[in-house]
């Protein structure tokens, strides 16, 4: 099945293939087609970076004190469970003596299991609850991604992928990911251009040091765009009127995404 013809089981394969629950050959089936075709490869890519900002923007959870309390309370009762285990018989007392000591002992070691299952309960309950809680605010965040309407991932002169590049109509924002090891020298800079069917290159913006970059475009800027490519300039780029002056680093298609 040619997956480019079939963009909503593309889509879901590839937010399979990036949360990890496409497994066995389904896995390896996907990942040799996304070497060979780049739409594949740059739908696995999107959702590799959707699932990575939600990663990125999840704030931190603290469970709340009375909840290490209960867990110290659990390991202290599992303690003293087993050093009343410890302690019993090293000698054998009389018999009337014994029968009440080993009464008295078996009484608090089944009171202290009690407490102790009743503790494990509450702290379920309340790790249930924030999991719920993680769970929900995933969610929502899911639901507020941008939806992206251009991608493009640009490869080099090796076609090993470099740079993502997303296209949200939404925000008007281009999001440039580094998917590559290439890093610029301090007195170099990126810059992006659209390579249009006629006419020069265009600039769209000089690229920072970051990993994840976000550049502000309108979507005429992008619209019936081709190519994409990524040159190196002098430190700060150079004027879009005479197009890129360095070497191109990196170049692809830009492609309109239909879901």
């Amino acid at each position: 099945m040619n997956l480019i013809q079939h963009p909503e089981l593309l889509d879901k394969l590839a937010a399979s293939y990036a949360l990890g629950t496409l497994r066995g050959g389904a896995r390896r089936r996907f990942e040799t087609l996304a070497r060979e075709q780049a739409p594949v490869r740059a739908a696995a890519l999107i959702w590799q970076a959707r699932i990575g900002s939600v990663a990125e923007l999840q704030t931190q959870i603290l469970p709340e004190p009375v909840v290490w309390t209960r867990i110290d309370n659990l390991v202290r009762a599992d303690l003293e469970r087993q050093a009343m285990r410890d302690a019993q018989v090293v000698t054998t007392p009389p018999p009337a003596v014994g029968w009440f000591r080993n009464l008295f002992v078996w009484r608090g070691a089944a009171a202290a299991g009690v407490a102790a299952a009743v503790l494990a309960m509450v702290v379920g309950v309340d790790q249930r609850a924030q999991l719920g809680t993680q769970i929900a605010s995933l969610q929502t965040q899911l639901q507020s991604t941008p939806q992206i309407k251009y991608v493009a991932v640009l490869a080099d002169g090796k076609a090993d992928p470099s740079m993502l590049v997303t296209f949200d109509a939404t925000n008007h924002k281009l999001l440039l990911q580094r998917v590559g090891g290439y890093q610029e020298a301090s007195d170099k800079s990126l810059q992006l251009w659209a390579l249009p069917p006629s006419g020069g290159p265009r600039s769209l913006g000089v690229l920072g040091t970051d990993k994840l970059l976000r550049l502000s475009a309108g979507e005429g800027d992008v619209h019936e765009v081709p190519t994409l490519a990524i040159s190196l300039e002098p430190k700060g780029g150079v004027p879009s009127a005479g197009g890129p002056t360095g070497p191109v680093l990196f170049k692809g298609a830009l492609i309109q995404k239909m879901l």
